[in-house]
């Protein structure tokens, strides 16, 4: 029964790992953009979280509508200030600028709040849990994380295939030339791509600090989780995003289950073996 819970706790911290990596994969996918501050702003959204539960007293989950618009808000003015900017054929400008962002958000974050753990108290359902086996019980708050990472995955899906946006997403993503002749603004497109990322990263972000302690200096650590789970699965694929956080989550609590200290090796070899067999991933986007 260990094991079978170190499987089920796994799969339901994959959902998480997901939140992580789906607004890496959509940035990748439309704009063949590496986001290094992608961990960053995941941080920065659970600290403007913390801060309106403190400065209002409402709930965590209340947070969701203030920080989701100033994500959002942030991510279009980056894009069109700043990131745009960068794009072209060399990958390395938008990955020395998007470096040097995560340095300015881990330094300014670490300035206002200092290195001391935070964490915001989701109340009862902390720590409310629902009997499946003896012996095998499953967490409100992860099942709900999870649940609402489907949600956010199949909601990107249905945006990227069934509307409008989502076709202009996919033409500029295409040929950045031909969409500019069909009328498209790529640098609004990008833009608008960039704030829908960082909704993603909003909501991740605000389950980050109702689950676990945080710093101004662990956005790294979720960048590399979002970035596993995004190559396991396959670039361009969210549904592979998400089996990719799963078999993330489910290889770190096995390698817990077999020796505390391997939980985070276990991850990481999970992704190596990945890497090496299928280097486009388990799922990759077929072109055309």
């Amino acid at each position: 029964m260990d094991w079978l819970n170190a499987i089920v706790q796994g799969i339901l911290l994959g959902g998480l790992y997901a939140l992580f990596a789906a607004g890496l994969s959509l940035i990748f996918g439309v704009m063949r953009l590496v986001n290094v501050a992608h961990g960053d702003f995941i941080v920065l959204a659970a600290f403007l979280a913390l801060v309106v539960t403190q400065s209002t007293g409402l709930h965590p989950f209340m947070t969701f509508i203030f920080v989701i618009p100033l994500m959002a808000g942030l991510g279009y003015a980056l894009q069109r200030g700043l990131l745009n900017q960068t794009l072209g054929h060399a990958i390395l400008p938008p990955l020395l600028v998007t470096f040097g962002l995560s340095v300015i958000l881990q330094n300014g974050l670490l300035e206002i709040f200092s290195a001391d753990n935070q964490k915001m108290d989701a109340g009862p359902i902390e720590t409310m849990s629902l009997t499946v086996a003896e012996g095998l019980n499953i967490g409100v708050m992860p099942l709900a994380v999870f649940v609402i990472a489907i949600g956010v995955i199949t909601s990107l899906q249905w945006m990227f295939y069934g509307t409008a946006l989502g076709r202009a997403f996919r033409a500029t993503s295409d040929n950045q030339q031909i969409a500019q002749l069909m009328g498209l603004n790529n640098r609004h497109i990008f833009g608008l791509a960039m704030a829908l990322a960082l909704v993603v990263v909003a909501i991740a972000g605000i389950f980050l600090g109702m689950r676990t302690s945080f710093d101004p200096s662990v956005g790294p650590g979720r960048l590399i989780f979002g970035f596993e789970a995004v190559i396991i699965g396959g670039l361009g694929n969210l549904w592979g995003t998400l089996i990719g956080g799963i078999l993330l989550g489910v290889s770190q609590n096995i390698g817990a289950q077999i020796n505390p200290g391997w939980q985070l090796l276990a991850g990481h070899l999970t992704f190596l073996v990945v890497l090496a067999v299928r280097p486009r991933g388990l799922f990759p986007k077929v072109d055309g």
